[in-house]
């Protein structure tokens, strides 16, 4: 399991489910849009503050990000 895979695929997922922009969720996180972009092309380590910042603004458990899914 490459573990920023299945994070930035969460993020988008959760996102999309959202119905929200890469630019409109920076903003609900207070991070940049093209932190986001890196994140979602698994181009970027994160920091756990971030990590809790975008599990809130998703409105899911943390933990939920780290579950690689079956699709």
């Amino acid at each position: 399991m490459d573990i920023i895979k299945v994070f930035g695929n969460n993020v988008k997922r959760y996102r999309n489910q959202l119905g929200i922009s890469q630019e409109a969720f920076a903003e609900k996180c207070g991070l940049h849009r093209t932190y986001i972009s890196a994140i979602e092309c698994y181009r970027r380590s994160i920091a756990l503050e971030n990590i809790q910042r975008i599990a809130d603004a998703l409105g899911v458990e943390t933990y939920k990000l780290f579950i690689e899914s079956e699709e």
